[in-house]
């Protein structure tokens, strides 16, 4: 058996040695748990509790057995470059590496594996986490990248979000047991994680910064963040972290201004953590202070923008109102986010100053730059900023306006809000779409004040299914004609209805199957 165990395994010497390879990326010699799982393994082996039992040369899966507390069963399938355990362990666990040491000692010495893998231990993590400061945390992040993402090596496909998941739940297990840590801890590292991996991202070639795995991985990002600084908001901070606070401003800051491609999305993170987590006024005054100070980091960032956004936070209206008084359509964009920005930080009066500015440049930006797929959005996102400001009359008509058929609704209660309901009722007609989103735009609180204006749309939607010139579209049409019939008593047009309806049975008599319905609705 040993000799036909030894020939099985240099025939699959490249396999074992790929499979080991893969098990030293995945498991860390800093980490406790990780360092007594290889221990445990290599024991196993010097201690021959891995028994090959069968080797099924069709399928070219060698099985093993594990004598452990509980025995394991593990299958190595050839074949299919496949490792398999019994046991409840996800991943790697101590049965496949114990499994795959010993293939490995007949071409190989266990030992000096086992040796090279601790060698590269250069910290306990477990003492980095009791230690408790921004620099331990930091070198506990780097400890773990540098094993997971060596310098050179390509992240394809989900690779990139798949590292950001392992580190997490590697440094999960350090920590801090006290709950008011917990979610400044989160934070640290998340943000941590996301400036190496995208520091990895620009110094790899072979990466695209654009591509759709690397955003998936900014949006876990980004949802996770803000999921964080809501545990966050709602705790009193303690003495002892302003150090981590000043060690997460200067870190949001590299990743704004060292990082590069994708700025909007690094903008957003910077917007979102001085909306949110830096509120004291000292701390916001002198990130303003060190911006004055830069010069123009690269093309793709304005600091002219960056500071306003400061203008925001320490109410400098004033600075404000002069920064943005020579905008163009160009940066309509950017005074959205800034807009959204203000909002979040709840400074309704730059939020105000910021939407005024953008009110004359509103319809060509919606109507032409926008991409058509992004407008409706958009629009909304608008109507949501809009709303918390009183704008005149003048001014509510010219963004409403603006938002064209992305805005019936918005627009339909703007006018309903007015009493302009002659208007309501024009703006169904010139765009008209279907009686269920009528009624999303206010049908029944038109109805109740001016039943009146209501009624020649009834008319347009009737005549629309009588073209269809089918039975069930003969039924619909008497259904419109009958809410039109109780729009007539309500405005006290009951005559007019009548001769309405004549006119119409005498237009269409050649239409038997209408005429019927007519009669079964007693319209007649």
């Amino acid at each position: 058996m040993a000799l036909s165990i030894s020939q099985i395994a240099k025939e699959h010497q490249e396999f074992v040695l790929t499979k080991l390879k893969e098990a030293e990326q995945a498991l860390h010699p800093s980490s406790t748990e990780d360092e007594e799982l290889v221990r445990r393994a290599v024991f196993s082996v010097r201690n021959k509790s891995v028994i090959f039992e069968r080797f099924n040369g069709a399928s070219s899966i060698l099985y093993a057995s594990v004598q452990d507390v509980r025995p394991a069963s593990v299958e190595i399938d050839f074949a299919n470059e496949h490792l398999s355990c019994n046991c409840p362990q996800l991943k790697w666990c101590r049965h496949q590496v114990g499994a795959l040491l010993a293939l490995y000692q007949y071409f190989d010495s266990v030992q000096n594996w086992s040796s090279a893998w601790r060698s590269q231990k250069t910290v306990e993590l477990k003492f980095l986490a009791d230690e408790r400061s921004p620099e331990s945390w930091q070198r506990m992040v780097h400890e773990v990248m540098r094993r997971l993402l060596p310098p050179g090596r390509i992240l394809e496909g989900y690779g990139i979000s798949a590292i950001r998941t392992d580190v997490l739940e590697r440094l999960q297990r350090h920590m801090p047991f006290e709950r008011e840590w917990q979610p400044l801890y989160k934070l640290f590292v998340e943000l941590s994680i996301f400036n190496t991996i995208w520091r990895h991202v620009n110094e790899t070639q072979g990466h695209s910064i654009d591509s759709p795995y690397m955003k998936y991985f900014i949006d876990q990002s980004v949802q996770s963040l803000e999921s964080i600084l809501t545990e966050l908001t709602g705790r009193s901070r303690l003495f002892a972290t302003d150090p981590f606070y000043d060690a997460l401003q200067h870190l949001v800051r590299e990743i704004l201004l060292e990082r590069q491609g994708l700025f909007a999305n690094r903008l957003q993170i910077y917007m979102l953590l001085w909306a949110v987590l830096f509120y004291e006024k000292p701390r916001r005054e002198q990130e303003l202070a060190l911006l004055n100070k830069l010069n123009e980091p690269s093309s793709e960032i304005s600091l002219q923008s960056l500071k306003m956004l400061f203008y925001v936070l320490l109410q400098k209206e004033d600075l404000l109102q002069e920064g943005i008084s020579h905008i163009q359509l160009q940066q309509m964009a950017d005074l959205v986010e800034l807009a959204t920005f203000a909002k979040r930080a709840g400074e309704l009066p730059a939020q105000t100053i910021i939407l005024r500015a953008m009110l004359p440049f509103t319809e060509v930006f919606l109507q032409q730059i926008v991409p058509v797929v992004q407008r409706a959005q958009y629009v909304r996102q608008f109507q949501l900023l809009y709303e918390d400001v009183q704008l005149t009359d003048e001014e509510e008509a010219l963004l409403y306006s603006a938002f064209g058929v992305y805005g019936l609704q918005p627009f339909s209660f703007f006018l309903i809000k007015k009493g302009r309901y002659q208007d309501w009722a024009a703006l169904h007609q010139l765009n008209p779409s279907s009686l269920s989103y009528l009624e999303m735009c206010g049908l029944k609180d038109v109805l109740q004040v001016a039943p009146a204006t209501v009624m020649p749309l009834y008319h347009l939607y009737a005549m629309a299914e009588i073209t269809q010139k089918s039975r069930m579209n003969y039924k619909q049409a008497v259904r419109i004609w009958k809410s039109m019939r109780s729009a007539a008593k309500r405005a006290g047009k009951v005559a007019y209805f009548e001769t309405y309806m004549q006119t119409i049975r005498s237009e269409f008599k050649r239409l038997r199957a209408l005429q019927e319905e007519i009669e079964k609705g007693n319209l007649g």
